[in-house]
């Protein structure tokens, strides 16, 4: 695990455990994944993590700011994200990239503010971009 990852699980008041540390590696690699993806990646690791306590992991680290969650248009499938930063996302079939654009997310809060929108409530901009299928 890297240094910034372990620095963000202790900065959250979460005890690393060996668990957590498993999640977070397999997130680390799959970037964004759904939950069974992430069950199937620790408990390829280590058989002995259960279901549940994956389950309270992930849910710790999202209230931890330390995984966001997104849900996939096309799919109808929702997944963690382990870039938390203000960031958007292009849908290509079933893959998901993060495309980051400050200037995207500036223009968007500039015209939420000249709809007198309370603009200082916005804690991040997510836009998603869904790629046409070639048929």
């Amino acid at each position: 695990m890297n240094n910034d990852g372990l620095q963000r699980i202790k900065a959250a008041g979460l005890k690393l455990t060996p668990q957590r540390r498993a999640v977070y590696e397999v997130m680390m690699q799959l970037r964004h994944a759904t939950v069974e993806d992430i069950i199937e990646g620790v408990q390829s690791r280590n058989k002995e993590v259960t279901v549940s306590t994956i389950y309270r992991i992930l849910d710790s680290f999202c209230s931890a700011n330390i995984l966001s969650f997104i849900y996939h248009p096309d799919t109808g499938k929702c997944y963690f994200d382990i870039t938390v930063a203000e960031h958007h996302h292009l849908f290509d079939g079933q893959s998901i990239e993060d495309y980051a654009d400050p200037e995207l997310s500036q223009l968007i809060r500039e015209y939420l503010e000249r709809k007198h929108l309370p603009t200082d409530e916005i804690g991040k901009i997510q836009v998603q971009v869904t790629l046409k299928k070639n048929v």
